[in-house]
């Protein structure tokens, strides 16, 4: 099954309630070398599941693994053991072009430091993922003035990262992260880098959007009000969920 049919598939399931389970993690375990004769476990046997339609929280303290959690779900970084299926795909199993589809179609992706190419306007990054796809259902500059529209940023295309405040930032890289219509939105910290207003703005629109788009959102947080938002909190503590 090619990625545009799995967001097709999962853009038909229910949005009224809960869906289909979008993310299954089963007993994932990343294990990292230290030294020659040092490994240390970051994950240990970790099993997460995310419906779609949800919006979770995954919580913890700094260094309790919850950002490798994210990596790994989102394709970013592979486990050790364990399987990880992304709407009923293992991406575990994939080749690094493979998934590198599956991250720029399935999943996107949203991080604490924008990371938005400073050379380029609000507009010109908003398109990339869609150049990027060779097999884009979109047209580039169509699809990023619908999507700066839609986060409230009509009046900054021409605008380079420069020009722009955090937030403004922070609602372009949403922008950018939801180019290819994924079925799921990852955000690491996304308000971690913002003054308190504008980071209740920003979660104000993941919230507006998942209802709209019908997404499932999956934020990395270490703040408490962020989270309480979120219908679900998972606890992560020494690279162990905890409920």
């Amino acid at each position: 099954m090619s990625n545009l049919e799995l967001n097709k598939q999962v853009a038909q399931m229910p949005v009224n309630g809960l869906g289909a389970t979008i993310v299954d993690c089963r007993n994932i375990t990343k294990t990292v070398r230290m030294s020659r004769d040092q490994n240390l476990t970051i994950l240990h046997e970790a099993n997460f599941q995310v419906k779609q339609g949800e919006m979770v929280a995954i919580v913890g303290a700094s260094g309790s693994g919850k950002t490798t959690m994210l990596g790994i779900i989102g394709g970013l970084d592979v486990p050790t053991s364990g399987e990880v299926f992304i709407a009923g795909q293992n991406i575990s199993k994939l080749k690094e072009k493979q998934l590198a589809r599956v991250r720029n179609r399935t999943i996107g992706f949203v991080f604490q430091f924008f990371n938005l190419v400073p050379t380029l306007t609000a507009l010109e990054n908003v398109m990339l993922p869609v150049q990027f796809d060779k097999k884009a259902q979109f047209k580039p500059e169509e699809r990023a003035r619908e999507l700066l529209g839609l986060v409230g940023l009509s009046n900054r295309l021409n605008n380079k990262p420069t020009q722009l405040s955090g937030g403004e930032q922070q609602r372009v890289a949403i922008a950018r992260a939801l180019a290819n219509q994924p079925a799921l939105l990852l955000g690491d910290e996304p308000t971690g880098n913002l003054d308190s207003q504008r980071g209740h703005e920003i979660l104000d629109l993941l919230s507006d959007l998942r209802a709209r788009l019908g997404l499932t959102v999956c934020i990395v947080t270490h703040d408490q009000y962020i989270a309480a938002r979120c219908d679900r909190q998972v606890h992560m503590k020494d690279g162990m969920l905890i409920n």
